[in-house]
């Protein structure tokens, strides 16, 4: 990372660890040792948004997720999140997702969350890996159930980097806010027969029930995928800046491997899947035998 970028890196790094507090500029100053004017204007040009829209719309978002998650109090969660008044909270929510946070409590509908992403992944992308060290993949036999998948197809992606350049990287935001069977959103690759003329192989969305019939997203489509027995690669957890490296980890040791050691095939008419990189975890990506 150059000079900037790690400044503005220190910067999300300290809201992330302080979001339930109040930052001020003076905070991020410091983070970045920069002055706190040029902090801000550095903030804003490397993120796309000033410290304090930034800040806001990530304290809403989280907010956003309690509310769909626990049994809670509208002024708990303002005042946890740091906002001044009830008020002054239920105007923003409403600002930002057009509803009240009352009514998305007792009735949660697809929201397009903010996904704040680190400027340390800007020059990543599609990045080259010597692969010059030994990786540990964890290989684990699981069971799908049948289920539906709520999903935004693209055009001609057949990966992330080309997904997010036609669909753009919004879209991730509102499948967080959805509920998933499997506890977080999902990236497939699609075999034919689930696919449209003129869309793509790969695809994002939620799993979901398969007797689900809840909101869907305009511009989403919703598939039905059967019961399946699935093989799941998990790497070594990784430093966030390394995703790159830990993905082609997984999917090299994938590639190689054999399923037939124990008494399985390969089962390409089920969706490959892929969950999202995160390092305390190690990458995961899952492939169907029969």
């Amino acid at each position: 990372m150059t000079e900037k970028e790690e400044a503005v890196q220190r910067m999300q790094d300290y809201i992330a660890a302080h979001l339930t507090e109040r930052i001020t500029l003076a905070d991020l100053s410091e983070a970045a040792c920069y002055s706190p004017w040029y902090s801000a204007r550095l903030f804003k040009e490397l993120t796309g948004s000033a410290p304090a829209d930034y800040i806001r719309r990530l304290k809403l978002s989280k907010s956003a997720l309690r509310l769909r998650d626990e049994t809670c109090r509208i002024i708990d969660v303002a005042y946890d999140m740091g906002f001044g008044s009830v008020d002054g909270y239920q105007r923003a929510f409403f600002r930002e997702f057009g509803c009240n946070p009352k009514e998305y409590a007792l009735n949660p509908i697809p929201l397009s969350l903010f996904t704040p992403f680190g400027v340390k992944f800007r020059e990543l992308w599609k990045e080259t890996s010597n692969m010059e060290n030994i990786r540990n993949i964890f290989i684990q036999v699981i069971d799908k159930p049948s289920r539906k998948v709520i999903i935004k197809r693209g055009q001609n992606a057949t990966d992330y980097w080309t997904y997010c350049q036609e669909v753009g990287c919004d879209v991730w935001g509102i499948l967080t806010s959805m509920k998933s069977l499997s506890g977080e959103p999902v990236c497939l690759w699609l075999p034919e027969q689930y696919r449209k003329p003129g869309t793509s192989e790969y695809v994002q969305g939620v799993e979901v029930a398969a007797d689900y019939n809840g909101s869907v997203p305009d511009g989403f489509d919703v598939i039905s995928l059967p019961e399946a027995k699935y093989l799941m690669f998990q790497g070594e957890p990784f430093a966030e800046e390394k995703y790159c490296e830990a993905i082609e980890a997984v999917q090299t040791a994938m590639n190689r491997y054999d399923p037939k050691v124990i008494g399985y095939v390969w089962n390409d008419a089920d969706p490959r899947i892929q969950l999202e990189p995160i390092g305390t975890r190690g990458y995961i990506e899952l492939r169907s035998v029969k």
